[in-house]
């Protein structure tokens, strides 16, 4: 078992020096694959061409000329260019379109606060019993890991052991990724904020056997603290934590009674579909709404057992009375205010008549909300992503766009300069590559020091990205983000150029220091 497109708690690092920007501080985090930076590069004198020339010095000279170029032409404004709570688009989608809004409840409608999660661990903790072995990692959206992200137990495999591990390949075969919900044979996919206290809780249980010298089966233990994760919910462990102090647990409660009441005004219909418990749901939003939260919502249906909700067609719908007691009715209609159980898609679609994409849906799991419903149903979907505000603020940072900036400039002239293959020459360029890797460390860190971004492996997507462009029509922070835009809003995605097309477009040249930098001041660089 390992984990893919791992959500991990991110942690910052202080920015590493070296010769590896214009911006370089003095520091450098310890990184797999990034030997230790060194001084700035001088420009050693190296052979010389007929008619005089430098061919070392040359190189050297336009990798100066690089550097003051990206120094001088990024603009202090550059920074702070996003939004952390903006609306980001993978599909165009117009709000006026939209009449019907559904809900998950879980760190949808109700976002929790970190202190939560080790209220889990420790639960959890003491519910285990059993062994396990294996690796996290993070791969990126072709199946590659990212050496440098692998740990077994609380330390880092070597990059060399992971290669052999996987036959002498950083590939991943599609069979052990293949599940439609993120979980194959031998691999499972980490997708939300729930699953950090499970990934801590494997790490910490594989650390302490590998450091006791214990024998140990992979698969018990996988099985066990998994099993222990889902008691902590099963035995409502954690819905009495928060139902004991919900102002310690509950975050933004008035602005998600803010997004609904406003759908409201608008004359939207709302529903809810949750895989929590009435009472456990009822209490979260008389806290955030108010005791008359169920005039807000046309359907409200809890425990739906997502995602067999949107495929088993077998499950019938059951009322619940105001105890929250099982009813024995037929359900023949879907009523404004009354609480429903279980129940399936199909039966959903049948009695609301709600369908396509004038329905748009909001969930924090991109498996168990989002991929049946946009890939079957044809529903417009929107990611929640609460890690999305933090990364924002890192990618606005002058330290990140600047190492960035550099990196990137950098790539284009070892693309470039390859062509020299003396034994000089490939002694610069090799300086060069050094210095890009201690760069793609440096920005990898800000992020998190074990796993670096959730979005990206170095400059590739990950494997979760691969899959929240493919689920969602939108992705933002936290629900409340709809307050900043009208209802009849339309959400345009950028069009991002295709390896053999240049960013030629107003809104690609403006963000450019996230893409090749300053096309025509470069093109004399040669």
């Amino acid at each position: 078992m390992a984990g893919a497109g791992l959500r991990a708690a991110a942690r910052r690092w202080l920015l590493c020096g070296g010769h590896g920007g214009p911006r370089a501080a003095s520091s450098s985090p310890s990184c797999p694959g990034c030997g230790p930076p060194g001084p700035s590069a001088p420009c050693p004198s190296g052979p010389v061409l007929a008619g005089g020339a430098d061919l070392n010095a040359h190189l050297w000279a336009r990798y100066q000329d690089m550097r003051r170029l990206v120094h001088d032409l990024l603009p202090p404004e550059v920074c702070s260019l996003l939004n952390p709570a903006a609306i980001y688009a993978n599909n165009e989608i117009s709000l006026r379109d939209v009449e019907v809004y559904g809900f998950d409840y879980d760190y949808t409608l109700a976002q929790y606060a970190d202190a939560l999660h080790p209220e889990i661990f420790s639960a959890a903790r003491d519910i285990l019993i059993e062994h396990y072995k294996s690796l996290l990692m993070k791969i990126d959206a072709y199946h590659y890991v990212q050496l440098g992200t692998a740990y077994r137990g609380l330390q880092p495999v070597p990059d060399e052991e992971v290669i052999e591990l996987y036959g002498g390949t950083q590939h991943i075969p599609l069979y052990q990724t293949s599940g439609f919900y993120g979980k194959g044979p031998s691999i499972k996919q980490f997708m939300d904020i729930f699953s950090l206290p499970e990934m801590a809780l494997l790490s910490c249980v594989v650390d302490y056997f590998l450091g006791h010298s214990l024998e140990f089966d992979q698969a018990h233990l996988y099985k066990d603290v998994t099993d222990a994760i889902r008691d902590v919910h099963v035995k409502g462990l954690m819905y009495q934590w928060i139902e004991q102090d919900m102002e310690k647990y509950i975050l933004r409660g008035d602005e998600t009674f803010a997004v609904l009441s406003r759908l409201v005004a608008h004359g939207k219909q709302l529903f809810l579909i949750t895989n929590s418990p009435f009472s456990f749901v009822d209490k979260g939003m008389r806290h955030m709404v108010g005791p008359d939260w169920r005039q807000l919502f046309d359907v409200v249906i809890v425990q739906a057992d997502k995602p067999s909700f949107f495929t088993d067609r077998r499950k019938p719908f059951r009322k619940l009375d105001e105890k929250g007691s099982l009813q024995w009715d037929r359900i023949t209609r879907l009523e404004k205010g009354k609480i429903y159980r279980q129940g399936n898609l199909f039966d959903f679609l049948r009695l609301t008549e709600w369908r396509g994409p004038r329905v748009l849906y909001f969930g924090d799991h991109l498996y168990s909300d989002l991929a049946d419903l946009m890939l079957r149903h044809g529903w417009r979907t929107g990611a929640i992503i609460p890690e999305l505000e933090r990364e924002i603020r890192i990618i606005n940072t002058e330290q990140y766009m600047h190492s960035l900036t550099w990196q990137q400039a950098l790539t284009g002239l070892l693309e470039r300069m390859q062509t020299y293959q003396d034994a000089e020459s490939r002694q610069v360029l090799a300086a060069w590559m050094k210095e890009r890797q201690e760069l793609r460390c440096i920005t990898k860190a800000l992020f998190n020091a074990q796993f670096g971004s959730i979005f990206r492996t170095f400059h590739n997507p990950t494997y979760f990205s691969r899959r929240l462009v493919r689920f969602s029509d939108l992705y933002m922070a936290s629900l409340s983000c709809l307050l900043n835009y009208r209802v009849d809003f339309t959400f345009y995605p950028r069009r991002t150029p295709l390896q053999h097309e240049a960013p030629l477009w107003m809104d690609q040249l403006c963000t450019g220091c996230m893409k090749t930098p300053f096309l025509s001041d470069m093109a004399h660089i040669r």
